[in-house]
């Protein structure tokens, strides 16, 4: 399975987990929180953010009943209609120039997800080097057409889908010359709970697909997406905002600025941590040896006296022999003299 590089950062299984922060509407329709988030996102360590091209136009009508309001009880948008909640959380598409310059500026890559064919053309005029495609829109083939034909990366969530759903989009953007693709396990709820997140597809995704896997993360905290990366993601997408209490759209599943440091560092860790098959001591363990029990004189001995229990006995350090051996030695008589703190040896036999 090849690498596969964005924006000159390069993702795979050899390399610490490429990390996100999705911005979505968390910037609360200010560019200067926009731009804020961008600026604390980088100094959070991410690698890249993201946001996201469409407005309430392209993505719904402006109707108020029926199917067109979100009548469900548990969700955070209850009561809105979709028309609202897409007006509420766009990113207006005169921003997005302003946000990727600050990302280059800050060294982390900048990219977006389109949401139909004229985002696309848009994102291809500032030149982005990636694409995101978000789980509800994995089945729009002529959408991931358009995209693929780009010949960038494209980074796909593949939240609801089927295994012939994933199988389908993933023969589309190939066929349409896109050979760079990760997929990312997602549980398309906001926010997720561990119990349904079900990251145990991660590797057999891998297999089953023949491509790089990564997660996408709506559940609270980062514990999360760090079994991700122990199961072998090599991209982690989290949202993010500069604080919770502040509100908007994504903002109760999204990491605060020291969440998503933390989840930076300790994903690099839990990736650092998964190293190769191995057994008996590494190279740093050598000196620790030394610290095993082994079998010792712990009384003056005279020679011909007998070895008992009281006599020898296994303490560290290891310098004796092994435990294992006590019983050879019990009810024998030593060869020679031996001080306390004689190591025992098989020429004392």
């Amino acid at each position: 399975m090849h690498d596969i590089v964005i924006g000159g950062k390069r993702i795979g299984t050899g390399y610490p987990p490429f990390i996100i922060a999705e911005m979505s509407g968390n910037h609360n329709q200010s560019i200067e929180r926009a731009l804020e988030i961008v600026n604390t996102a980088a100094a959070s360590g991410v690698h890249a953010l993201k946001i996201q091209t469409y407005t309430a136009d392209t993505m719904t009508l402006d109707l108020k009943n029926r199917e067109f309001v979100i009548n469900d009880q548990q969700s955070l948008w209850h009561g809105k209609s979709l028309y609202e909640l897409y007006q509420q959380a766009y990113t207006p598409w005169e921003w997005h120039e302003a946000i990727f310059k600050r990302c280059r500026e800050l060294g982390i890559i900048g990219f977006s997800t389109p949401f139909d064919e004229t985002a696309v053309d848009f994102l291809e005029s500032l030149d982005t080097p990636c694409y995101k495609i978000a789980s509800f829109e994995m089945t729009d083939l002529v959408l991931l057409r358009k995209i693929a034909r780009t010949g960038k990366p494209i980074i796909m969530s593949t939240g609801m889908a089927t295994a012939a759903e994933i199988d389908e989009s993933l023969r589309i953007v190939r066929d349409n010359g896109c050979r760079d693709i990760i997929i990312l396990k997602c549980t398309s709820t906001y926010p997720a709970t561990p119990d349904n997140s079900n990251i145990s597809s991660i590797p057999h995704m891998r297999e089953l697909f023949d491509c790089q896997v990564g997660l996408s993360d709506h559940t609270l905290g980062i514990g999360a997406a760090l079994a991700s990366v122990a199961l072998g993601a090599t991209v982690v997408e989290k949202h993010f905002t500069l604080c919770r209490d502040d509100g908007g759209v994504d903002a109760a599943f999204s990491l605060e600025p020291s969440e998503m440091r933390n989840l930076v560092d300790e994903s690099a860790r839990a990736w650092q941590s998964i190293g190769k098959i191995s057994y008996g001591p590494t190279d740093k363990e050598q000196k620790s040896l030394m610290f095993r029990r082994s079998l010792y004189v712990v009384k003056d001995m005279k020679a011909g006296e007998l070895i008992t229990p009281d006599n020898v006995r296994a303490i560290r350090p290891g310098l004796g022999l092994s435990p294992k051996y006590l019983n050879i030695f019990l009810g024998k008589t030593i060869r020679k003299d031996a001080e306390r703190g004689t190591p025992l040896s098989w020429d004392l036999l």
